[in-house]
């Protein structure tokens, strides 16, 4: 009988534990990033910061390259939220899946720029060249689209050669299997200290785009959306971090990007900061530049407004709760 009784208390206090444990497990929220730059080191951050342990979430930091990939990804179910420009999203938007939606906005303008070998000096002498980009569809793609017509140049006049993240596009242009490329911070100075000189410098022409965005699906917010909001709550507050307190951002960067070099992590600080959304924004200019974009290959796009692909609740109970206010009135 007492061994009886002692089996059943340690039962009793097992099961207790194990509802306990259960109780205080964080959530799961699959979570994919598309590009290893600056503008996309929010979740790092938070990472780093222990802002997901905070909120009782686990966030695994999956890459998967811009376009198609990442798209996939959100539609098939593998992520429930990701980091990526608009594009592509917007795109199967128009083409029906009404399900897509931007929850928060973490950069509007694009920064990227054009760097090539010194014999390419001014934007016209990149006709008939070779221009590499992440991906067809990609943030560094529109760009160059962009800003070439802004100098009299369509895409028929280059060729787009798809050849990864950033660090694949500089080696691509230092093996010399592309004439240019399109990088931003600070892969862009990387390739400057190399020899290498900007034919365009983006920053300057200020096009207005959703260049990297949080978004999830309509039907997950219904079933998460307690869950996607901690998960928004520590994205503002690494936003937060990232524009107040520089040290531990260069250590993020340090980290992520491997880059190591102080001035270099100053000069892309100072260039991609201001590009930066602070309170994360979801501009809806940006979004219009996308359809725009979309609009000459499917004239569905001109029946969508920006309004319908984006959804603020995340951001205005933020915003009405004082939340916001709260985490800015405090210094890291």
């Amino acid at each position: 009988m007492k061994l009886r009784s002692l089996a059943l208390v340690y039962a009793m206090v097992a099961a207790v534990v194990m509802d306990g444990s259960n109780a205080l497990a964080a959530d799961k929220l699959p979570f994919i990033y598309t590009a290893r730059v600056m503008s996309q080191a929010y979740p790092w951050i938070a990472q780093e910061a222990g802002l997901f342990k905070k909120y009782d979430l686990e966030v695994p930091l999956i890459f998967v390259t811009a376009g198609a990939p990442a798209v996939a990804t959100i539609l098939a179910g593998d992520s429930e939220v990701t980091q990526q420009g608009a594009a592509a999203l917007s795109r199967a938007f128009v083409q029906g899946n009404r399900d897509v939606v931007f929850i928060g906005g973490i950069k509007s303008i694009l920064t990227h720029s054009i760097i090539a070998k010194p014999d390419i000096k001014r934007p016209a002498d990149l006709k008939g060249k070779r221009i590499g980009v992440s991906r067809i569809g990609s943030n560094p793609h529109y760009f160059a689209v962009q800003a070439l017509r802004h100098f009299g140049l369509e895409s028929r006049d280059v060729s787009y050669i798809q050849a990864g993240g950033a660090p694949e596009t500089l080696a691509a242009l230092l093996a010399q299997g592309i004439d240019a490329a399109v990088l931003t911070v600070p892969t862009d100075a990387q390739a400057l200290k190399l020899g290498y000189h900007y034919v365009v410098y983006g920053p300057d022409l200020n096009i207005a785009y959703a260049a990297t965005t949080f978004n999830t699906r309509r039907s997950i917010m219904a079933k998460r959306g307690p869950v996607i909001g901690r998960f928004m709550r520590a994205m503002a507050e690494a936003a937060k971090i990232m524009h107040t307190d520089k040290e531990f951002t260069y250590k993020i960067m340090e980290k992520y990007l491997f880059v190591n070099d102080r001035k270099l992590l100053e000069a892309s600080y100072n260039v991609e900061i201001k590009a930066l959304e602070p309170r994360l924004a979801l501009k809806l200019e940006g979004f219009q530049s996308t359809l725009d974009e979309i609009a000459p290959t499917d004239p569905r796009a001109k029946t969508v407004k920006p309004q319908e692909m984006v959804d603020t609740r995340y951001l205005d109970e933020m915003e009405k709760s004082g939340f916001f206010d709260q985490i800015w009135a405090g210094k890291r």
